[in-house]
């Protein structure tokens, strides 16, 4: 049976991924009283006078919102609201099993940057935590620095932060391995939407100095045409030098390359005019910018992409889940650049001396270590 019949005869099994299920039991009437009329009416009294007593009596306190619009499913593209739900639900599922967190998958069947931050804010009484997902650049990040200006609990598109993270904790690793220092290596991150504006920054506040941003046309530079306003502002941090040309040109005497852009976007012939024991990091999905066989043939000391049919997996999965189960733990109104940073750091240090190698620079997404230790980072963030 192929992927797709296997994956189409669970589903339709499934008849979705989560479910809710009562946590008490109902079976006789001073069941109903307490936990319905009329005895419900105690915590409603309660939260009435103080709202923070919502975290200690329902399910805000350990409850997030998955939310998307559909425009930019994982390979898919825009497929709308109802097309999306299956992976939303798949989220849900991956914050429960590996960070304890319960997650609910909602689809919103609107594009407008407005009518989706109306939206949530609406709905943010609910829930402990807002997870934006799969919305197309450059909305989400209006998106996103609206919803955490206007609410007071943590926001977080992980198409950005999560993939930062990750990508982060691999360069602190592969770092320990080649031997180079921050301030002094050259980065080219290919593709410049949600992952890689949000890579950039992070690589930024960590230390590195030298990053250029390049998209479909090249070098993103003074002379780009159709620069929006977010490709402008990230013009003030990066490509110093104010470099024109191709990726190719770009990736000349570079240390490392990381790519959230399109299937074979890197050759061999451009990895060999990079700097002595370059890092690759070919994340596109599923096809990445060159396989790893093909990227150490050239000359790469360590190649990493998103699938975990090859090693050195980056997995958005190892953070995630620990974010925001920290973020809940500790009521954190919002989730800040610091706790991010320690986040990849914390991640980074599960790696041992003894197990850092070329081929494992990132934790496994199955170390049930993850969550714990990235939850922990967040918190003492604050």
């Amino acid at each position: 049976m192929s992927n797709r019949d296997e994956a189409i005869r669970l589903h339709r099994e499934w008849a979705g991924k989560i479910s809710t299920e009562p946590k008490m039991k109902l079976a006789t009437r001073e069941d109903l009283a307490i936990a319905y009329t009329p005895g419900v009416a105690e915590p409603c009294k309660d939260i009435a006078a103080d709202e923070a007593l919502a975290y200690d009596y329902t399910l805000k306190g350990n409850t997030i919102a998955v939310v998307s619009d559909g425009s930019a499913v994982l390979g898919l593209g825009n497929i709308g609201a109802a097309a999306a739900m299956p992976v939303m639900e798949g989220k849900a599922v991956l914050f429960k099993e590996f960070g304890g967190v319960n997650a609910f998958p909602i689809c919103l069947d609107t594009q407008d940057a407005d009518e989706i931050v109306e939206t949530v804010k609406r709905l943010a009484p609910t829930f402990g935590g807002i997870n934006l997902e799969d919305i197309s650049a450059p909305r989400c990040f209006e998106i996103e620095e609206r919803l955490k200006a206007e609410l007071d609990i943590p926001v977080f598109h992980d198409d950005q932060h999560g993939t930062a993270i990750v990508v982060l904790c691999g360069i602190i690793n592969a770092l320990r391995i080649i031997g180079k220092r921050v301030e002094d290596c050259r980065i080219v991150v290919n593709g410049s939407g949600a992952a890689g504006i949000a890579i950039a920054k992070l690589l930024l506040l960590y230390g590195f100095k030298h990053v250029v941003l390049c998209d479909s046309k090249g070098i993103i530079s003074s002379r780009s045409e159709r620069l929006n306003d977010v490709k402008r502002a990230m013009l003030e941090v990066t490509n110093l030098d104010d470099l024109s040309g191709s990726l190719a040109d770009a990736l000349v005497g570079a240390d490392i390359f990381i790519g959230v852009s399109a299937p074979g976007a890197i050759t061999p012939d451009m990895i060999a005019t990079m700097a002595a024991d370059p890092v690759i990091f070919g994340l596109a999905n599923p096809v990445p910018e060159i396989y790893p066989a093909d990227a150490k043939a050239a000359g790469a000391r360590i190649a990493a992409t998103g699938r975990s049919d090859f090693p050195n997996q980056i997995n958005n999965v190892i953070a995630f889940p620990g974010i925001f189960k920290g973020a809940l733990e500790a009521h954190a109104p919002a989730i800040t650049d610091d706790m991010k940073l320690a986040a990849a750091e914390a991640l980074a240090d599960l790696v041992s001396d003894e197990e850092l190698n070329e081929d494992f620079i990132m934790p496994d997404p199955f170390d049930p270590r993850a969550a714990q230790v990235v939850a922990r980072a967040v918190r003492e963030c604050l």
